[in-house]
């Protein structure tokens, strides 16, 4: 039997609310399957099967708030290999921070109803403030609407388990809450330390430029891409940062990149691109293409926020030309990029004006010194000034 247990989708999750199953007893999954959907304050997510089977049980009712860990369901199955950069979530005592669901409905005239719940009474014409909710703290859930329908003898429409699934309406005070949560876990719990170096990108920038003419306008690349190709390829030569610190320091093998992303009404969300180290440019560049879109979307799965070992902040052109980023507990290291900036520059006793790029790096202590930090930023300044090698 296999234990499939609530996912982590990020240092700053603790719990989350089960809004929907979408498989039953009986049903077979395979690995990657979407099988339910929780609610949580960064929004409504896809969970997916991390191994295949048959569904024996569904342990959590709809409504269910749970901590990280818990178990969810029981399959009858084939247990996926784990890898050794795989961790076992812990179950985390549940908290009393609201979730988006608690947040988005407490402004609709006191209504709170899952999305599923509002979707399917509004299809069937009921009026949610005529239903009692038996979810958590009165929350209206699927099954309350069904049962108002039936007594009203209203036929309930049939849920595709292929059709888009409404997303929640995370706000962005929402998001930041959740953020805020794991910057203050990271400020009490993580002693830092700083480096910065400048790293001279113009003949990065002129590959960059070369590349491009070759490709169409969907394929071109930004720098971004070697950024992250960089860093996988640096960490490969430095792992030490490419850990976490639980219970003392936990190297991983798989090189798991976590990319800040701004969200337009405020926040942040952080896909992961995993196997970072083994994938192109051309692969990073696509993957960016198509997960930043969703990431600001709000269209979520849990495959795209876990098992992250770094994360790496990125300005755009015209912000600040140096960041100092936060940790993301349990990861021991962050990379931040400024904007890139025209300098002044000397190299071989000769003074030029040069596009510079400031990296920094914020580590934590207790897993690394300032020698291991920096060999790290060396690496990636390396690398990337040889686009031609990534």
């Amino acid at each position: 039997m296999i234990e499939f247990r609530m996912p982590s989708l990020g240092a700053d999750m603790e719990a989350g609310t089960l809004v929907e199953w979408l498989v039953k007893p009986g049903d077979s999954v395979h690995r990657g399957d979407v099988i339910a959907q929780v609610d949580t304050q960064k929004g409504l997510f896809d969970i997916e099967a991390f191994d295949e089977g048959k569904v024996e049980n569904l342990v959590l009712a709809v409504g269910a708030k749970v901590p990280v860990g818990t178990v969810m369901a029981i399959l009858n199955g084939r247990k996926e290999a784990p890898t050794k950069e795989t961790t076992i979530p812990k179950e985390i005592p549940t908290t009393e921070i609201p979730t988006t669901t608690q947040l988005v409905h407490e402004k609709h005239e006191g209504i709170k109803a899952s999305p599923l719940a509002k979707r399917i009474a509004k299809e069937m014409g009921i009026d949610l403030a005529s239903i009692k909710g038996t979810g958590e703290e009165g929350a209206i859930t699927k099954s309350d609407v069904e049962q108002a329908a039936a007594a009203n003898k209203i036929s309930t429409p049939a849920v595709d388990a292929n059709k888009p699934k409404e997303k929640s309406a995370a706000t962005s005070a929402s998001i930041r809450t959740a953020v805020a949560a794991a910057m203050a876990k990271s400020n009490r719990e993580i002693p830092p330390y700083y480096l910065e170096t400048k790293i001279d990108m113009r003949s990065t920038l002129e590959w960059v430029a070369e590349a491009n003419k070759k490709r169409s306008v969907k394929e071109r690349l930004l720098p971004a891409s070697l950024y992250l190709k960089a860093l996988a390829k640096a960490l490969t030569d430095v792992p030490t940062l490419n850990a976490y610190w639980e219970d003392g320091l936990q190297l991983k093998e798989q090189v798991n990149i976590g990319f800040v992303v701004s969200l337009r009404t405020g926040g942040i969300l952080i896909p992961t691109i995993h196997d970072a180290e083994k994938k192109t440019i051309d692969e990073i560049m696509q993957w960016m293409n198509e997960a930043i879109p969703r990431a600001r979307a709000l269209n979520l799965r849990s495959s795209d926020f876990t098992d992250t070992t770094i994360t790496v902040t990125c300005l755009s052109e015209g912000s600040a030309e140096v960041v100092y980023g936060v940790i993301y507990p349990p990861q021991v290291a962050l990379i931040g990029l400024g904007s890139i900036i025209e300098q002044p520059w000397t190299e071989n006793g000769m003074l030029d004006v040069r596009p510079v790029l400031t990296a920094t790096l914020t580590a934590d202590h207790r897993a690394s010194d300032g020698q291991t930090g920096s060999r790290l930023l060396m690496a990636f300044k390396k690398y990337l000034q040889q686009p031609e090698t990534l």
